[in-house]
């Protein structure tokens, strides 16, 4: 009678026990939620910014942010309306009037064959892509309700305690507390999907698009629905072993964010503030990767027309909000915690580096990064990835061959495709961009098969630029100077940009402004963008003086003929 007396008791201790363990950990957190959407402190930012909508939100925290780090907004310049664009008065709305940015595409554009994707094929693959992903919420939430497979409290106890940043998230999901969001739609005039359809021979969108000012409008405030890893990070992870640092670089972290248009982007965080320099001690390849480069890429290649950087913004990040709680991914999960400050941080698992001490952190959820537009799919548009001819050694010692000889050009020339296609003009336009960011790692560069060989160069992976801005890498320029060539165009674009009304700093400042994580560049950056321009344009004149200029500048076929790469070089 005893031991059944016994029994009883432990059972309703047991049953008291899950009752405390469901109190606390299922009606107590509702009642909370419930009681702060009543209560909304006055001075408490959060709740205000958890009462606006998704675009106001967005547009809240980064007054916070503004705020926060005091960023100075002196020398603004003109008003910009709502697109993006300059208002009157304004510098860069009269450099994109000039006749320059106004001359007709050559060649043509004759049809569908110029055009990167055929419209119809790629609505149905995307169509099929958003009902994938759909299907796939569906099956997520359908194992979340298995009655089947019952879960402990005491195992959700315990991952509750060991993970405390989303013990919430993984007891709601294992209990089926999570609701099913609504399935996504395609939408034809989504700017990404415009974006897509707009690529053309000539370049990654056309000069005068609008389509480009929403599409950074969107990236800018629409909320994310999914964060994971990169495919290439993907494909390495494992593939290191995180006890054996070989170099502890501890600056590449780079994730993929879905927004609810089903557009996609590529987030890398800020690593390092705007007045900081790389340490001269550092190589190219440990260098920092820099969140604002890429912004700032973005816009210097707009200006000098090329238009073959993806479209880049800059954005604050809620971390929780936009990447821990909307990712599946569970070793992305697992690498996010709270530093001894309070602020919510994250780090790579592998492949680049190991250790939370090359973790990035929230303020305390807040951080701001740049967003680079996704292109086309590789199964819709399959590109090339190409060494470049100009490639450095990625050791601590040791040269190219490009670094000890003078005639290497001449080496290049005599290679498919340099010697019969514009692909060496276009690796000099590549150089020069690089020499003005700063950028020495462009070790390969990718282009579209689409349009063969004479098809423009996609400038990927900027954020390596602008990260000194007291020192010029002439080893940059060694295309220019080596092959002594150079497109009209381009050196048309390059002498506009010296002149006093269209200085290339005044068009960049101008254009940074139109980023909400402005001042994107310091000003001995901007400066410095001047000087570098100047030292192209000498090279050039260099090269004249020695060939003239009907063999340096390239005004027809690429089969012209060229100067002498030694000379050249001696020349320069």
């Amino acid at each position: 009678m005893l031991g059944l007396r016994r029994d009883r008791l432990l059972t309703l201790l047991l049953l008291g026990a899950l009752l405390s363990a469901d109190l606390y950990f299922h009606l107590w957190p509702q009642v909370q939620r419930q009681l702060r959407s009543r209560e909304r402190p006055r001075g408490c930012p959060c709740a205000r910014r958890a009462s606006l909508p998704a675009p106001d939100r967005a547009a809240a925290a980064s007054d916070l942010h503004a705020a926060a780090h005091n960023f100075s907004r002196a020398g603004r310049g003109p008003e910009q309306d709502h697109s993006g664009r300059s208002g009157p008065g304004s510098k860069l709305q009269a450099l994109f009037a000039h006749p320059l940015y106004n001359v007709p595409e050559e060649p043509p554009l004759l049809g569908p064959e110029d055009s990167l994707l055929a419209s119809q094929e790629a609505l149905r693959y995307y169509r099929r892509k958003v009902a994938r992903w759909n299907s796939g919420q569906e099956r997520s939430a359908g194992a979340e309700s298995k009655p089947s497979a019952p879960i402990s409290h005491r195992s959700v106890l315990l991952k509750t305690w060991l993970v405390p940043l989303w013990r919430h998230k993984i007891y709601k999901e294992q209990l089926n507390l999570t609701s099913l969001d609504a399935p996504l739609q395609l939408q034809l005039e989504a700017s990404w999907v415009q974006f897509h359809l707009g690529i053309n021979r000539h370049g990654l969108y056309p000069r005068s698009s609008p389509v480009i000012s929403k599409l950074l409008h969107d990236m800018r405030h629409f909320p994310t629905i999914s964060a994971d890893y990169s495919q290439d990070e993907k494909a390495l992870l494992g593939a290191c072993d995180c006890t054996q640092i070989v170099k502890p670089s501890g600056v590449h972290l780079k994730l993929v964010l879905r927004f609810s248009d089903f557009g996609k982007a590529m987030f890398k965080p800020m690593r390092q503030q705007r007045d900081e320099e790389t340490p001269v001690d550092f190589f190219y390849f440990i260098d920092f990767q820099r969140h604002n480069a890429e912004i700032a890429a973005f816009h210097l290649d707009r200006i000098l027309d090329f238009r073959r950087v993806p479209p880049t913004v800059g954005r604050l990040v809620n971390v929780t909000k936009e990447i821990l709680e909307v990712t599946k991914n569970e070793i992305l999960q697992s690498v996010f915690f709270v530093s001894p400050a309070s602020n919510v941080c994250f780090f790579a698992k592998c492949p680049y580096m190991c250790k939370t001490e090359y973790a990035v952190c929230g303020n305390p959820h807040l951080l701001e990064g740049s967003l680079s537009a996704f292109l086309p799919s590789l199964n819709l548009a399959p590109r090339l990835s190409v060494p470049n001819p100009w490639i450095r050694s990625y050791s601590l010692a040791g040269k190219e061959e490009w670094e000890v000889n003078p005639r290497y050009c001449d080496t290049v020339r005599q290679v498919y495709p340099y010697n019969s296609s514009n692909r060496l003009l276009n690796i000099i336009d590549m150089a020069v961009f690089d020499f003005l960011i700063g950028n020495m790692d462009r070790h390969h560069y990718e282009m579209f098969t689409k349009f063969g060989d004479d098809g423009f160069l996609i400038h990927l992976d900027n954020a390596r630029g602008f990260g000194r801005h007291s020192h010029d890498e002439m080893s940059i320029l060694s295309p220019l100077s080596q092959c002594c060539r150079i497109k009209k165009k381009t050196l048309l674009h390059l002498q506009l940009l010296a002149h006093a009304d269209y200085r290339l700093s005044d068009m960049m400042r101008e254009s940074l402004l139109e980023d909400q994580l402005t001042p994107i560049l310091t000003e001995p950056h901007l400066l410095a963008l001047d000087r570098r321009l100047q030292i192209i344009l000498r090279t050039v004149e260099g090269c004249i003086e020695a060939h003239g200029e009907q063999s340096v500048v390239a005004n027809g076929p690429a089969g012209q003929s060229a100067p002498d790469s030694g000379q050249a070089n001696w020349t320069s």
